[in-house]
């Protein structure tokens, strides 16, 4: 994923410690039943669409935007799947980050995919039982996509 601007001005000052930001991740269906999924620059690898939203945006404004804008599909948000805190990661470059994810189920209302930035390689349709290899990351956001479960997060800690 691309670095906005703004990380890259809080990054002059902060250096490399750990930032603590928001990203959204999107799971869209079509009218098939088929899963969009983006095979990502930086890694080689499929992956759901995801992003981190602009300073003052709010987080499904995020999600259609980063669907647009990475696979050129326009969609409408239908739930919030689940909120999660994810790990610590480290860039090559040093910079140190950690995201709190909200995955949004959208639903496809027009465009047709293809790649639209720098950001994939390829972009497709996937039947849910025809994916291609996928880190649990996006498998188990799939998964929480196709129910009608509640929100997921993780379980609290009895204190």
């Amino acid at each position: 994923m691309a670095t906005p601007e703004f990380i890259r001005e809080i990054r002059a000052s902060a250096g490399h410690q750990l930032l603590f930001l928001p990203g959204v991740s999107v799971v869209v269906f079509d009218d098939e039943g088929r899963v969009l999924l983006g095979r990502r620059v930086d890694t080689g690898q499929w992956s759901i669409i995801g992003g981190i939203p602009e300073p003052g945006e709010q987080p499904a404004e995020t999600a259609v935007r980063e669907v647009y804008e990475e696979a050129a599909v326009r969609c409408v948000v239908e739930r919030v799947v689940l909120v999660d805190a994810l790990s610590p990661v480290t860039y090559p470059n040093g910079d140190h980050c950690q995201f709190m994810d909200i995955c949004f189920r959208c639903r496809a209302v027009g465009g047709e995919a293809r790649v639209n930035d720098d950001e994939s390689l390829e972009v497709g349709w996937f039947p849910v039982d025809a994916l291609p290899a996928l880190e649990e990351f996006s498998l188990f956001r799939i998964k929480q996509a196709m129910t009608d479960e509640p929100t997921w997060f993780a379980p609290t800690t009895d204190r």
